[in-house]
């Protein structure tokens, strides 16, 4: 199973390389954000994607988020779900079967915080509670997403990292912890963990993408049984032209 995460910054302005990078990789989920429309604002090719159950949970220029699932993993079209503490259109879940058991996979997008850091918390927060409860009812997490939060400096190049900037406070930063202490691993940091220069976002000047100056505040998190099985995970800077690179992880089969 291949699973990928990509905040687009504006789907309608991506949609000829989503489609195009849905062709040539075939993920068989596919969580967006920022995808910036409602559902009667995208074309057809994004409402009907070929081969693949779209999802989109969005609102009209701003935040937003959309699942896609590989119609050979589904069979059916998969029913989506928004915990209560979704607001903007931040959060969308849906269950699969996945080998023995279902899988519940989210695609996330946590509040920058610029604007509001208290809600940035409070979403965090509210994202801890819903993966203590799965854990609890010992239900299988894959949460995908832009996160806003770099766990470490290291996951911040050394010319971007500034004192208490937003996206590497230590109470954002502990409460992303709190999430993994859930029984989650962050796959991205396990499968490459000696690579210094692994970032997800880049911001839109001097050319930081081009140089991989960056950031790391793209993830996906997968309960401990599923990250016993994942086998990779990459960054794709070099695809498209939003300020966030794709995250593809791969899972082995169960035995």
């Amino acid at each position: 199973m291949k699973v990928a995460t990509w905040n687009v910054n504006g789907v309608r302005a991506r949609q000829g390389e989503l489609l195009a990078w849905l062709a040539a990789e075939r993920p068989d989920v596919v969580c967006l954000q920022e995808i910036k429309a409602s559902i009667d604002q995208l074309p057809f090719d994004l409402r009907d994607v070929d081969g693949y159950w779209a999802l989109w949970h969005g609102q009209k220029g701003y935040s937003g988020v959309a699942l896609l699932v590989s119609k050979a993993l589904a069979v059916a079209q998969p029913s989506v779900e928004h915990p209560a503490f979704d607001f903007e259109q931040r959060i969308a879940t849906l269950d699969l079967l996945v080998g023995a058991s279902p899988i519940t996979v989210a695609s996330v997008y946590v509040p920058n915080g610029g604007k509001d850091y208290d809600a940035k918390l409070r979403f965090l927060a509210a994202l801890d509670m819903w993966a203590e409860d799965a854990a609890r009812d010992q239900r299988r997490l894959v949460v995908c997403g832009d996160l806003n939060v770099a766990r470490t400096d290291r996951d911040i190049h050394p010319k971007e990292r500034k004192p208490n900037q937003i996206g590497a406070r230590a109470d954002e930063r502990a409460s992303l912890e709190r999430v993994l202490s859930r029984g989650l691993v962050d796959l991205g940091r396990t499968l490459d963990p000696d690579n210094d220069d692994l970032f997800t976002w880049w911001a839109p000047w001097r050319n930081l993408k081009q140089r991989n100056i960056g950031w790391r505040i793209d993830y996906v998190l997968a309960s401990t049984p599923l990250a016993a099985r994942a086998t990779s995970a990459v960054v794709q800077r070099e695809i498209g032209t939003s300020d966030h690179g794709p995250v593809v992880v791969t899972f082995g089969d169960e035995t």
